[in-house]
């Protein structure tokens, strides 16, 4: 394998021009690994989340463990009834199966790392809306 081939299955990087086309109103989502991608143990999305913007699915569960990394912002957590907030630097945990929610109070957008793991199931939605 050659220098650029060992770069592209050892490093990812986002993909800024997608985000750029999407608006800074709009929840942009870069998917870093995966299954699709060569992902064995970890899904790992770069989200940018506008001023009030959050969770698309509203307080929801995942059948794995969630991790979010905060990049830049500041955002507003619920979990299990318990909410608070994270600005940079922060790593938020959500078990797997514990009702959560995330959301941007602010006026900047928010940049978080979503790691997911175990590997998500296949053919499953990540998210399920909690009842």
């Amino acid at each position: 394998m050659n220098d650029h081939q060992n770069k592209a299955v050892y490093i990812r990087q986002v993909d800024m021009a997608a985000l750029a086309g999407t608006p800074d109103s709009e929840r942009a989502s870069v998917r870093l690994i995966d299954r699709d991608s060569g992902g064995a143990t970890a899904q790992i999305s770069y989200i940018r989340t506008p001023p009030g913007g959050g969770s698309p699915r509203g307080i929801h569960t995942h059948e794995v463990d969630q991790h979010f990394y905060i990049i830049s912002g500041t955002m507003q957590f619920n979990v299990d009834g318990d909410e608070f907030e994270g600005g940079p630097g922060s790593l938020v945990y959500f078990p797997a199966k514990v009702p959560h929610q995330n959301w941007n109070a602010g006026t900047e957008p928010t940049v978080h790392l979503a790691i997911n793991t175990p590997l998500p199931p296949e053919g499953k939605p990540l998210g399920t809306v909690a009842s």
